[in-house]
């Protein structure tokens, strides 16, 4: 049984254009209870949606979210879990495949067309009367959707800890030190419980997202609390829908992500498995302490596609609150006016980022501070492989030169993969082809040699 406390504010060269056809990604379900947060920024406002996967009895789950202000019962919200994986599918890191043209005839070079898309209630008297002999607040109450809700404030952590255990909810220890920094900086808590009944009429085996909508100057989102019951490392996916630009961590280093990479042929039978061993490999190399960019675009267009670009109905269900605003959208081109090679003919006025960190206690010990910077420039995690020509040696003059270099491709793909997973060179080698490298022999060196190089 597992019971869930969450804290999210709670919590090589560019050879091609981007291009070529999506044959595969590598989505959010491909990393075991991988925590998913949409959030949505602008100015001070800020919308949150929670993905709020569990395991065990239902009446052992238990959210709370560090929030700044009380919250009205119109500021909390019931989302859709279909339109949050259909942001994770759109962001996804891809896998493209390109086809080898057949060197025997003379080929003029194509320009290929962007691919674009339409492109339970609380023992009220019992609750009340012990909040305040152990400094407890109880601000609000409220039951949306398959929630019960209560807003709280406190005055120490050791108060706060025993309000909620003798309420019925399971918080895992040294819960008392991780909720103090909050309570110090006057934070309020919004914490939520399954509703059983409300929860058997929705019919569903699983529960909707929750949404909260506020004001505050802090662009974070707090995560120190869901550390504390962990038994491990963690994965947590957060999805941001900015106005402007690119967003990053100012208190963590953000980097992107290995792309536009050349990969064997075979990685296409199992491209999960292959970007389930780079994203732990890179993990390392970065010592655990970074957070990796995997997608930033425009949200009017893919190129290519891992799927269709999110509706405008979706997004105003994600809390992107500036979409009816004429100003955001830029003046049409007069009709006939030719556009700018892969550029939307409408841009959208929403700014997507994926956000990729696995992390602990002791690597992530601090909330993540986030910032919106004007880098504009797209980039997605993306993967290339070359399905090569399937002709003879003897059909022409040029198909000799072809197969000699594709034997250097093959290798160079095969070192592509290794160098990012860390598999072993020589397995790969076998399944592309290629005869295992043997090592160079050293001759053995005279006794004055050793000594003077």
């Amino acid at each position: 049984m597992k019971n869930i406390l969450l804290v999210l504010l709670f919590v090589s060269s560019n050879l091609y254009a981007f291009c070529g056809f999506y044959v595969a990604k590598a989505d959010a379900k491909l990393f075991n209870q991988a925590s998913k947060v949409v959030m949505v920024r602008h100015d001070n406002k800020t919308v949150i949606s929670m993905m709020n996967d569990y395991q065990g009895d239902l009446k052992d789950f238990a959210v709370v979210i560090p929030v700044p202000s009380v919250l009205k019962k119109d500021q909390i919200h019931i989302g859709d879990k279909a339109t949050i994986e259909h942001l994770d599918s759109y962001t996804a890191p891809r896998l493209v495949e390109y086809f080898d043209r057949n060197p025997c005839q003379q080929v003029y070079r194509r320009t290929m067309e962007m691919s674009s898309a339409p492109t339970a209630q609380l023992g009220r008297a019992k609750g009340k009367a012990s909040a305040k002999s152990l400094g407890v607040t109880v601000e609000a109450e409220y039951t949306v959707g398959e929630y019960d809700i209560v807003i709280l404030s406190a005055k120490e952590s050791k108060g706060l800890e025993t309000w909620l255990t003798q309420n019925g909810y399971k918080i895992p220890d040294q819960a008392q030190k991780a909720l103090k920094p909050y309570i110090k900086s006057g934070m309020k808590f919004f914490v939520a419980k399954v509703n059983i009944k409300e929860q058997n009429k929705t019919g569903l085996s699983y529960l909707n997202p929750l949404q909260v909508a506020f004001e505050s100057n802090k662009f974070m989102l707090p995560i120190r609390l869901g550390t504390i019951n962990a038994k491990g490392d963690q994965d947590i996916i957060i999805y941001i829908l900015t106005k402007d630009g690119r967003v990053e961590s100012s208190n963590y280093r953000t980097v992107k992500f290995p792309s536009n990479i050349e990969l064997p042929e075979y990685v296409q039978n199992d491209f999960a498995q292959f970007y389930k061993d780079t994203f732990s490999a890179q993990v390392k190399k970065e010592g655990g302490q970074s957070i990796f960019t995997e997608y930033f675009w425009d949200m009017g267009w893919c190129d290519p596609c891992a799927a269709d670009p999110l509706s405008n109905e979706e997004l105003k269900s994600l809390g992107v609150f500036w979409l009816d605003d004429k100003k955001n959208y830029p003046i049409q081109p007069n009709p006939g006016t030719i556009m700018p090679r892969r550029m939307p003919q409408q841009a959208q006025p929403v700014k997507v980022t994926r956000l990729h960190a696995r992390y602990n206690n002791k690597t992530f010990p601090q909330d993540i501070v986030f910032k919106e910077t004007q880098d504009q420039q797209n980039f997605q995690s993306r993967y290339i492989i070359h399905h090569p020509w399937k002709g003879k040696v003897s059909e022409c003059n040029a198909a000799k030169a072809y197969f000699d270099q594709l034997e250097l491709r093959k290798e160079n793909w095969a070192q592509n993969l290794a160098n990012l997973t860390r598999w072993d060179i020589n397995d790969i080698r076998k399944k592309v082809d290629l005869k295992p490298k043997e090592k160079k022999s050293e001759k053995k060196k005279s006794w004055w040699q050793k000594i003077w190089g």
